[in-house]
């Protein structure tokens, strides 16, 4: 099938460029002391996570439990959910799925992690531990070092809980057009994760894993041999809002749509906000150049396009943020030349459980 007939609004892969940033991937971090745990937050798709683990990813990282539940009934062996869990009965559902894959878990708080010991001892199963350090993004995660102490003395001294390090994300950073600044707060911050590590080892408590990273910040942790553990996911896609950052990576996920009206000023198309994530901003239109656009729930208004198009044309649009526009679509059409040669199956969308 050619992209013509593809019914619009549709969620476009191009599989020479997606493969290419899968490659381009590997060459950062060929020899980096980096091994790469992507992102399922960002595409979702059990196909995908399988294609990056048979390209040498190390496991999988994931934002909820709903999503560690979907990557393990697809057979996916290790996954880190880079979230706390405390709700109760998501607490024990997650110490039984520790039974069928190594599960990792944040957390950042004594009583969970007492919570998470109880149910792994009840389910039999060892949950591994991620101490969230808080480094610079104010959303989860403790700052003071005696309390992460006391944290991670107990997880490693309980029968069904393991230590094995430390989450330090600073999605903040990710997104930061100035290479120099990217480069600021990374040092910054991993002069204050050194000083941790050194604390803990004080303590006789052995930092194994120190996990986090982005995709805006691949090139720059390749390098410093700080971090164990890359958790990249918008690489494989991209977005618009990389669009300034040097990076190797190009946009290969587009919204397929159709001119669906015109006037003198202004082109409707048939995809709006319940079809393209726009909570990092407006998309823009590929090989075109809209002066504004204007969002609605099933139509974008592209003011003042550069070039003139007709009602029936199908138009190209490179969403802002990749990760909340797949959450929005059942499948993915990979094309190559225009031509679908695949289909992918977002398994776990809405999973915000």
């Amino acid at each position: 099938m050619n992209i013509k007939n593809i019914e619009t609004p549709a969620l476009i892969l191009d599989e020479k460029i997606f493969k290419n940033n899968i490659n381009e991937m590997d060459k950062i971090l060929k020899d980096s002391s980096l091994c790469l745990r992507p992102h399922y937050k960002s595409h979702k798709c059990a196909a995908i996570a399988h294609l990056q683990i048979q390209n040498g990813a190390k496991g999988m990282t994931c934002a909820k439990l709903s999503e560690a539940i979907d990557l393990a009934d697809s057979g996916i062996e290790d996954i880190l959910i880079a979230n706390q869990i405390t709700d109760d009965k998501k607490i024990r559902r997650l110490a039984d799925l520790a039974l069928d894959c190594r599960l990792t878990v944040c957390v950042d708080d004594l009583e969970n992690a007492k919570k998470l010991e109880i149910a792994a001892k009840n389910s039999g199963s060892i949950v591994h531990c991620l101490i969230e350090y808080e480094i610079g993004m104010q959303r989860c995660g403790l700052t003071d070092e005696n309390k992460i102490y006391e944290l991670a003395k107990f997880i490693g001294e309980s029968s069904n809980l393991e230590f094995d390090g430390l989450q330090a994300y600073a999605g903040h950073v990710s997104h930061m057009e100035s290479e120099e600044e990217r480069i600021k707060y990374t040092t910054e911050s991993e002069e204050k994760i050194k000083k941790l590590v050194a604390f803990l080892k004080e303590k006789k408590i052995e930092t194994k894993i120190i996990s986090g990273g982005s995709t805006g910040t691949s090139t720059i942790k390749s390098k410093t041999g700080l971090y164990n553990e890359l958790q990249a996911g918008s690489y494989i896609f991209m977005d618009s809002t990389y669009k300034n950052l040097d990076l190797p990576f190009k946009n290969s996920l587009y919204i397929l749509t159709t001119v669906v009206s015109k006037n003198e000023n202004i082109t409707v198309v048939d995809a709006g906000v319940k079809t393209c994530g726009v909570d990092q901003g407006m998309p823009i239109v590929l090989d075109n150049e809209a002066q504004s656009i204007v969002a609605s729930e099933e139509h974008f208004q592209l003011h003042n396009l550069r070039n003139s198009v007709n009602i029936g044309d199908k138009i190209l649009l490179i969403p802002a943020h990749c990760c909340s526009t797949v959450n929005l679509h059942d499948k993915i059409y990979v094309v190559d030349n225009e031509k679908v040669v695949d289909r992918i199956l977002v398994t776990a969308r809405t999973s915000g459980k």
